[in-house]
């Protein structure tokens, strides 16, 4: 298993109903992030930014995210919440949240 940390901006304007929208997920996405085998994804929200977590459980991950990244309802999804993310400009070549690195864990 391996876990992620994400960050993101949420534009001010946007911040309620980004909010309202990830309470209401829809169970087309809930079911491709359990297909492609992500657990126990978590978003938090402090001022303008988000910070999410999520457990890796499968063993091919560019493959499992390629399968989420094409399925219909998740890019739906994503032109909803896309325009209410501002993107880290110091993120990696290719990402949108920005990966951060784990540096302590303690079971």
């Amino acid at each position: 298993m391996r876990r992620f940390g994400q960050v993101i901006g949420v534009k001010p304007e946007f911040a309620d109903e980004y909010e309202r929208l990830q309470a209401a997920m829809w169970p087309e996405i809930r079911a491709a992030m359990t297909a492609s085998q992500v657990r126990n994804y978590t978003i938090f929200r402090h001022g303008e930014t988000l910070f999410g977590y999520f457990e890796y459980l499968g063993d091919d991950f560019a493959a499992d995210m390629a399968r989420l990244n094409d399925e219909p309802k998740m890019r739906e999804w994503w032109t909803l919440t896309g325009p209410m993310q501002q993107p880290l400009a110091d993120r990696a070549p290719g990402e949108w949240w920005l990966t951060m690195r784990e540096i302590f864990h303690q079971e």
